[in-house]
């Protein structure tokens, strides 16, 4: 399983997920489903956009997880 630590790198920027919204240029909505581990596919251009917007790499937002319960 894919764990999003995008919340982790938020508070690490000090940024409010509307601004990270506005700067990538997605809804907020869209923002929040990613944020709560919730969306089933990301676009590889929203995934370069965040990690410009918080000078993070994408590992440092998705881990992964084996996932045993």
């Amino acid at each position: 399983m894919i764990i999003v630590n995008l919340d982790v790198m938020l508070a690490k920027r000090k940024m409010r997920v509307s601004d990270l919204a506005d700067k990538v240029g997605i809804t907020l909505a869209n923002i929040s489903i990613l944020k709560n581990g919730k969306a089933k596919a990301v676009r590889f251009e929203t995934l370069d956009k965040i990690c410009e917007v918080l000078d993070c790499q994408p590992g440092d937002i998705l881990e992964y997880s084996r996932g045993e319960d």
